[in-house]
This record gives C-alpha cells, structure tokens and sequence, in this order.
C-alpha cells in the first residue's frame, strides 16, 4: 500500500488574488479549517504515513500550521479549553510525519514532483495530492483516494483520479481517452493518451482529470528528462504521458464531489457544502441560508 504523498504547495496563487497575497492559498478557511488540512486529513485516512510538502519560502504559514505550539498549547490547558486543545493535538496523528523541501524556482508542477524524490526514495510509489482539490467523500462508501491506491496495489500501474464533467465543461479540463469503455465509477480502465483543454466536439471522453495521482517511482527519471512544456515549465502530464507510453496509465473514477478552491467560486462552493453539515455550526448555519434566501 502506497504510505507518501507529495503535496505541491509553492505556487503563488494568483486565482485567488488578493486573499493569497500576503498568505498562502492553501492556508484560506473553509468553515474552521484552512483547505490544506482537509487534504492532509484526506491523505492520512486513506493511510498516508509520510506527507510531503514541496513548498516555497513564502509558505511558511503552512509548516507551523502543522506543527507544535507551544506556548498556544499551554495557554489553552491553562484556560481549560480541552476541545480545543484536543483539536490541535489531534491535527497530525504520532504515526504520521510531515516534512517540508524547498522547490527554489517555480519551474512547474513536475519540477515540484521532482523535488520531492529525495525524500520519496528510487523505488517506492507514492501519491500526489494537488491541494487547489477538494475531494468529498460524505455520501459515498469510502474514500477515492483510498480506492484509487488500492487500485494501484492491484493493477500495479500508475492511477489518475478523474471525474465525469458536463460536455460543455471539457475544455477547461485535461481530459484521458480510454482504452475502451468509460470506467464504472471506483473502478479504472487503461488510458490510450490525455488532451489539454479539448473542444468539444474534439475531446476522447468526458472525464477529467482532477488532482489526485497515485505514481511508480518511475516517473522521477522521466521527469527529470521532461523537457519545458507549456508556460516553459516542466509539466507533469507530460512525464505521465511518457510513462503510459513506456508502461501505461490508468485511469481512476472517482465517486465523490470536487470543489477547485483555486478560484474564488471553488472556496465559496465548499463552504456552502462543508458548513451545511458541520457538527455543531450546521444547524445555524442553514438558518442563515434561509434567511438571506428570503431576503433575495
């Protein structure tokens, strides 16, 4: 079972201007919590151990907010704000590690993939966990992700999470043309090759993919080859291309709801969806909705 996942956290955000200007993207609220924890708590329930972040100077926020305070620890024992306290402590589980490594030039996301191999190791799978995603699982049986890298201990080859998109919608995606039929949702078909951004009437299928990959370690030599792709930055859909041609990819159908916290409608969105159902503001919070529906 894959135990590391690499999250690519380095970026500057610019979807997300102004928020993210003076803090990270990743590190913008949703409901309680910042979208970088619900992708973290995403990966230690699907049984990830060592969690990656290839991160950038300016993103200090995101490794204290996953590390010990002290003095804030101590403060809330003394007040006697156990919940509180409980919810800190409980962030990252002992069995779990979080380590941070420097992407020193913003050179794409496959650079930062590629940043991380020292830490991976030449031999061992891993996941790759974009935090812009949302991934819900409340209303399906279990996790994608724990699907997915279930999937690649099976197939023993390399899984792109993908979602089924409305048609209209596939030109903004990067979009996976199957082998043969559409996969059924939680299972995986083998990919005959992946279009960026196709028209309509040009794109294999309507499945996109959505920022979740489970990976050989493989894929280190083939990046480290990939030459300047769009942007002229080291692209990661161009190593997996090179690797589906060299030993395959699959394709991985994902059950569950995604929300792009990239942009702004993204965050809104999954607030409307997470605070609706939170355990204690949830109630609340839909009285609010009501309130203002009817104020429309």
């Amino acid at each position: 079972m894959i135990r590391k996942a690499v999250l690519p956290v380095a970026g500057f955000g610019t979807r997300c201007l102004p928020a993210s200007k003076a803090i990270p993207k990743e590190m913008i609220t949703i409901v309680d919590r910042p979208v970088i924890q619900y992708v973290v708590e995403e990966a230690i329930a699907a049984g990830i151990r060592d969690i990656v972040f290839v991160t950038s100077s300016n993103k200090g926020a995101i490794e204290n907010h996953f590390d010990t305070h002290a003095e804030l620890e101590a403060s809330l024992e003394a007040k006697g704000k156990h919940d509180l306290l409980a919810s800190l402590r409980e962030m990252v589980p002992d069995d779990v590690n979080i380590i941070s490594i420097r992407q020193g030039e913003p050179l794409g996301l496959g650079h930062a993939i590629l940043c991380a191999q020292p830490v991976i190791g030449d031999d061992e799978p891993f996941a790759v966990l974009l935090p812009d995603v949302l991934v819900d699982n409340s209303d399906t049986p279990r996790s994608d992700l724990q699907g997915m890298l279930e999937a690649y201990d099976q197939q023993g080859t390399a899984q792109l999470m993908v979602e089924e998109v409305k048609w209209e919608l596939v030109e903004k995606y990067g979009i996976v043309a199957p082998a043969g039929d559409v996969p059924a949702p939680a299972s995986s078909a083998d990919l005959v090759g992946m279009v960026e951004k196709p028209a309509r009437d040009q794109a294999p299928s309507n499945l996109a993919v959505i920022g979740r990959y489970a990976l050989p370690a493989a894929i280190f030599p083939i990046l480290a080859k990939t030459p300047p792709g769009a942007g002229g930055e080291i692209q990661l859909t161009d190593a997996i291309e090179t690797l589906r041609e060299q030993q395959g990819v699959q394709a991985y159908r994902m059950q569950g709801t995604t929300y792009d916290c990239g942009q702004p409608l993204g965050y809104l969105e999954a607030t409307l969806a997470y605070a609706r159902r939170h355990p204690d503001l949830g109630d609340e919070f839909k009285a609010l909705l009501a309130r203002y529906h009817q104020g429309a």
